[in-house]
């Protein structure tokens, strides 16, 4: 496959938009298909990135990263710094101020008192924040005056830029959300569907699962931007019909993560209507180990959760007999070739964080029957395994998508050879990434045994995501099944290294501690088993213009930026 733009941490170099539109709005209608439909716009409530780039074009963060991983000023006026004493001396708060006269889309003043607002939101036990991990280790948040806001931590931050910085904890309007707080916060749809933004588009229609129609906010603070009036993002289909729809017929301006083999893409962008764009970042194709019982005899609200153990993956032989079988190899060749690199790290990168393990990068499934029948676990007539009166077969689960059934396929064959037999799951994308507390087949509920997925951390510091898999982030009822922590992982010495590494200021040191981190979490514990670190690939037509894809931040960071190329 050709991938016409590779982004490869700082050597990205995004194309951006001509300095000045002829006014806002006249080029017309683009159109985005998402194959995972969005189910929400409030990021806050959901960790699936569909509805984190939906929610994107109206809600904005104070500042983002670029394609090379640069923290820029959004509705911030400048980027604190110890020199314009943004950060204090002790690097114990961070202050911002915000742009001057930007409006929310109701004609409304941004002010402090909305950052403040939106911090106690997501901070609040009982609201079931998805985002909680931005705001880990913020003491509080404070309105210096109505442009400053005061971000204060528990102990000294070398890098305080998780808070507001990013596409995954932006700004809520106070005014539309304070009565959404806490428990509340899920049964707000109005404002959930609907909210009230300072990005470049605001909501006119939201049918959940289904499509979303935009148009161009009249109060954005660029008068030229954005160059398109309305933008519809219809949601549903499969990655091949997403991105035929853009690189074959030209129904669609652009498709969202077009995961397919790379010769199926070659084979569609040499219809020359469109291109495949790919970046990388921090995405990592991964398994996950349920860590407990996802039984369905258990009552309702103990599945999956930390009150059960499970009864077969909470032996650590068993879980790393799983890995050692797998070819990691041959996985990113069939589904990703050039856009994928196998791993055995949860950390990808900056490069000084990411440990030098290698050992998973080898298939072994001679070692892996070893150690199973070292732990017990003895082959039956037909070859699967059992201890205790225990069958050794697992559900493993994951979303509708071509390259994820291809590698349940392999991965299932070679669990059948060490002895494992594996009923295969697999879920609409919309419900599985939808966060609906209600759904049993969500990725978070996790009513399984082994599940699929991949996400990405924004920015150059992996902490926050490190931060996800301490005990308390553990999806359940208690936190509206939102925590973070879908293996539910849980191990007093990592949640101590996520609170010794807030207070390391060394970069090296906490690169070291961080490295360790990843370790226990993958190659000690397999609770989480990577795969492949992949590119996030896109496809978008040759009349779409000023795109910049981008792996640091949302996917579509700079959609104010894009504009209708004249043929």
């Amino acid at each position: 496959m050709k991938l016409k733009t590779l982004m490869m941490g700082a050597a990205a170099t995004a194309v951006m938009a001509p300095a000045a539109f002829a006014e806002r709005g006249a080029d017309g209608q683009v159109n985005i298909i998402m194959w995972q439909a969005p189910s929400t716009m409030n990021m806050y409530l959901s960790g699936g990135t569909k509805d984190i780039i939906a929610a994107s074009m109206t809600l904005e963060p104070l500042a983002r990263f670029t394609p090379e991983g640069k923290v820029v000023p959004w509705l911030a006026a400048e980027v604190p710094t110890a020199e314009n004493g943004g950060i204090s001396e002790d690097l114990r708060s961070v202050t911002w101020k915000l742009k001057p006269g930007v409006k929310w889309s109701d004609g409304t003043p941004l002010t402090s008192a909305d950052v403040v607002f939106t911090a106690n939101y997501c901070m609040d036990p009982k609201g079931g924040c998805a985002q909680l991990a931005k705001f880990e280790g913020v003491e509080s948040v404070e309105a210096v005056d109505d442009l400053t806001v005061k971000v204060n931590f528990t102990t000294p931050r070398p890098d305080p830029f998780s808070a507001f910085v990013g596409g995954q904890s932006p700004i809520i309007q106070k005014a539309q959300f304070e009565k959404c707080i806490g428990e509340a916060a899920p049964t707000c749809t109005e404002q959930n569907f609907n909210p009230i933004g300072t990005g470049p588009f605001r909501v006119v229609e939201f049918r959940t699962n289904d499509v979303i129609r935009f148009e161009a906010n009249p109060e954005y603070r660029d008068p030229a931007k954005p160059a398109f009036a309305t933008l519809v993002m219809k949601g549903g289909g499969d990655p091949a019909a997403a991105a035929r729809s853009v690189l074959e017929t030209g129904e669609y301006d652009y498709a969202w993560n077009t995961q397919l083999a790379p010769d199926v893409l070659a084979g569609m962008e040499a219809a020359g209507k469109g291109k495949v764009s790919a970046a990388f970042g921090s995405l990592v194709e991964r398994l996950h180990v349920n860590m407990t019982d996802p039984s369905s005899s258990l009552p309702e609200g103990e599945r999956s959760t930390l009150k059960h153990p499970h009864p077969i993956l909470s032996d650590v032989n068993v879980r790393k007999a799983l890995s050692m079988a797998i070819d990691r190899q041959l996985l990113t060749e069939v589904g990703y070739g050039i856009a994928g690199k196998p791993t055995c790290n949860i950390v990808p990168a900056p490069e000084a964080w990411a440990s030098d393990n290698t050992e998973c990068l080898t298939q072994d499934i001679e070692g892996a029957k070893k150690l199973l029948d070292e732990a017990g676990w003895v082959p039956g007539g037909d070859g699967i395994r059992e201890k205790d009166g225990k069958r050794l077969k697992l559900v493993f689960q994951t979303s509708v998508n071509a390259v994820r059934q291809d590698f349940q396929a392999l991965i299932k064959q070679w669990w059948q050879e060490i002895g494992v037999e594996t009923e295969l799951k697999v879920i609409d994308a919309s419900v599985y990434f939808g966060g609906d507390a209600g759904s049993p087949d969500t990725f978070q509920k996790f009513y399984a045994d082994i599940e699929m997925y991949a996400n990405f951390f924004e920015g150059a510091n992996p902490e926050p995501s490190l931060a996800k898999n301490i005990c308390s982030q553990s999806p359940g009822p208690d936190n509206q099944w939102q925590g973070e922590n879908t293996s539910r992982y849980c191990d007093p010495a990592f949640d101590a290294h996520v609170k010794e590494l807030s207070g390391i200021i060394d970069p090296a040191k906490r690169a070291e501690l961080g490295r360790t981190m990843n370790d226990m979490l993958t190659k000690d514990s397999n609770a989480i088993i990577p795969l492949v670190y992949r590119g996030t690939a896109s496809a978008h037509a040759n009349t779409l213009g000023g795109v910049a894809l981008n792996a640091w931040d949302t996917e579509i960071w700079n959609v104010a930026d894009w504009f209708r190329v004249k043929q």
